[in-house]
C-alpha cells in the first residue's frame, strides 16, 4: 500500500514489544515516515482525473477514514490485551487471527503479503517511468529499465542485514521531501508566469472512473496499517498515541490537498501520472529523479524483504526439500543456493509483472482500491464488529457498517473500473 518500504521495515505479521522507548517527536516522525511516501506524486493527477474539488474531498475522506479505522485497530488490540493474562501486544494478523479464526489469520497475512507484492511492483514502475524519461533520448523505454535493474536488485537482496540499507531508505526519503519542495516551487513560477485561468480547472468531472481513479490514489498514499500497531507499542505514553495520531494526520492530509490541488493548477490537462515528469529538464529536475530512483534502487531489497521471508519459509518446510537435504552431504550449500535461486526468480517474477504495467498512476490505483481498500476500512471494522459485537452504540455500529459496506463496493468498482481503463 503505499504503499510499502516503510511497512517492510518491521516485521508486518509478528508480536511487537509492549514496552515502548519513543517520545512524542519520534513518534511523529515514524508516523509520517511511515505513511508518506512516493504515491503522493501521483496525486495531481488524481485531481485532474476528478476535479480540484471532488479530488480533495477524496483526500479528505480517505484521510479520516483511515484514521478511523487505524483507531479501530488500537482498540481492538487492546480489549484482547485486557481480555489475556499475556500483556504481549497482538500485530494485524494476530488480530485476524482471534477475531476470525485459522482462516482470518491466514486472509489477513494473504492481503497484507499481496499489498507487499503490489508496492514492490509499484516501486520498479516507477524507477522504470523516471529513468526512461530521463534516458528518453537513447531510447530506452519502461520496460527496458526495469529489467536492466533486475542484477543490480538480484545482487542487492543477497545481502545478508537489512540494516546496511537502512541509510538508503532515509536517502530516499530526503529526496522524497525535496522532490514535492520542486515540485510547489515549479507549480509556483507556472501559475505566476502564465495566463492562468481558473476556469480552465474542473472542480467536479462527473466521470466516476475518475472518481474512483482519485479514491484508489488517495488510499494508496494513506497506506501504513501495518505500521499501526508497532507504532503504538514503540511509544512510552502509550495513552497519547490516538490524539497524535489525530493531528500527524491532519497535517498529512492538509499537506497532500495542498499538494495536489497545486500540481493540477499548475499543469492542468497536462498533468502525468507523476507530477516530477512535468518538471522541466533542467538538472535540478534530473538531479531529483535520479535520488529518488537511487534510494528506491537501494531500498527495494527491504520492501520484498516480507515476501522473501514467506517464500524462504515455505520452502524449508517442504517435505521434498527436507528429503532433498537429509539425502545429500553438502545440505548448507544446497539451502544457501536454493535461498539465492529463490530470492533471484522473485525478482525476476516481479521485474516481468512491473513490465506489463501500463504506468505507475493506473497501478497505483488498483491497488489503492482493491488490497489498501480491504487491510485499511474492511478488516479493521469487521474486527472492531466482531470483538465489540452488542457493547457498541447504534451510531458506532452504523458507522463501522457503513465503512465496511462502502469498503467492499470501493474495491470491487475500483477494481471493475481499472481494469477496464487498462
Amino acid at each position: 500500500m503505499e504503499q510499502q518500504r516503510k511497512r517492510a521495515s518491521v516485521p508486518l505479521l509478528e508480536s511487537t514489544s509492549s514496552i515502548g522507548t519513543a517520545s512524542m517527536a519520534q513518534t511523529v516522525g515514524n508516523i509520517i515516515v511511515s505513511v508518506v511516501g512516493t504515491g503522493v506524486l501521483g496525486l495531481p493527477f488524481a485531481f485532474r482525473t476528478a476535479g480540484w474539488l471532488a479530488g480533495s474531498i477524496v483526500v479528505l475522506v480517505a484521510g479520516l477514514s483511515s484514521y478511523y479505522c487505524m483507531f479501530l485497530l488500537i482498540q481492538c488490540r487492546r480489549k484482547l490485551a485486557s481480555e489475556e493474562e499475556s500483556t504481549e501486544m497482538k500485530a494485524y494478523g494476530d488480530l485476524g487471527y482471534k477475531c476470525m479464526g485459522r482462516t482470518g489469520g491466514y486472509l489477513t497475512e494473504f492481503l497484507i503479503l499481496i499489498a507487499q507484492v503490489g508496492g514492490s511492483v509499484a516501486y520498479l514502475v516507477f524507477i522504470g517511468q523516471n529513468l526512461s524519461s530521463i534516458f528518453k533520448s537513447h531510447g530506452l523505454t519502461m520496460g527496458s529499465s526495469i529489467f536492466l535493474l533486475v542484477p543490480i536488485e538480484i545482487g542487492l537482496s543477497w545481502i545478508g542485514s537489512l540494516s546496511a540499507l537502512a541509510p538508503f531508505s532515509i536517502f530516499a526519503d530526503c529526496c522524497n521531501v525535496l522532490a514535492m519542495a520542486i515540485v510547489v516551487k515549479d507549480d509556483i513560477q507556472q501559475l505566476v508566469g502564465s495566463e492562468f485561468s481558473f476556469r480552465d480547472r474542473a472542480a467536479i468531472t462527473f466521470n466516476m472512473g475518475g472518481l474512483s481513479y482519485a479514491g484508489g490514489m488517495a488510499v494508496f498514499c494513506f497506506g501504513g496499517f501495518g505500521m499501526t500497531l508497532a507504532l503504538e507499542s514503540s511509544m512510552k505514553d502509550k495513552s497519547t498515541f490516538p490524539k497524535l495520531l489525530a493531528k500527524t494526520f491532519t497535517g498529512i492530509t492538509l499537506m497532500y490537498v495542498l499538494f495536489g490541488f497545486s500540481g493540477y493548477m499548475a499543469y492542468g490537462d497536462q498533468t502525468q501520472d507523476i507530477v516530477i515528469l512535468n518538471l522541466p529538464h533542467d538538472w535540478w529536475a534530473v538531479a531529483v529523479q535520479v535520488g529518488l530512483c537511487l534510494g528506491l534502487i537501494f531500498t527495494f531489497p527491504i520492501m520484498i524483504h516480507p515476501i522473501k521471508e514467506i517464500v524462504e519459509g515455505n520452502l524449508d518446510k517442504s517435505k521434498w526439500f527436507q528429503n532433498l537435504l537429509c539425502n545429500s552431504d553438502y545440505s548448507t550449500r544446497i539451502r544457501k543456493f536454493a535461498m539465492y535461486m529463490s530470492r533471484a526468480i522473485l525478482v525476476i517474477s516481479l521485474a516481468l509483472l512491473a513490465s506489463y504495467v501500463p504506468g505507475f498512476g493506473i497501478f497505483a490505483s488498483l491497488v489503492g482500491s482493491t488490497l489498501c481498500a480491504l487491510i485499511s476500512f474492511v478488516l479493521p471494522t469487521t474486527f472492531h464488529l466482531i470483538l465489540f459485537g452488542g457493547s457498541l452504540h447504534f451510531w458506532q455500529r452504523a458507522l463501522d457498517f457503513c465503512i465496511l459496506s462502502c469498503g467492499l463496493l470501493f474495491a470491487a468498482y475500483g477494481t471493475y473500473n481499472t481494469l477496464v481503463g487498462i
